[in-house]
């Protein structure tokens, strides 16, 4: 999440990993406008140890652009 007032920034982004149909894992980003439902995209991987490198990535990138860590739950 990332809220900035003062800019009017008021943004999600989340991530997840699931399970696809063929025994792949896929990684699953949403972002927007809180309060939206905002966009998705499915990137596919054949195994766990690739889709968990692309969602550290991600993290990072995030993390650099100002978005803070919240734990769904």
């Amino acid at each position: 999440m990332r809220v900035d007032p003062a800019t009017n920034c008021w943004r999600f982004y989340s991530l997840s990993l699931q399970p696809d149909l063929f025994g792949g894992i896929a990684l699953v980003r949403q972002w927007g406008r809180i309060g939206t439902e905002g966009r998705q995209v499915c990137a596919l991987y054949d195994d766990a140890g690739q889709a968990w490198d692309a969602l550290a990535r991600q993290l990072r990138v995030k993390r650099r652009r100002g978005y803070r860590d919240r734990v769904a739950g």
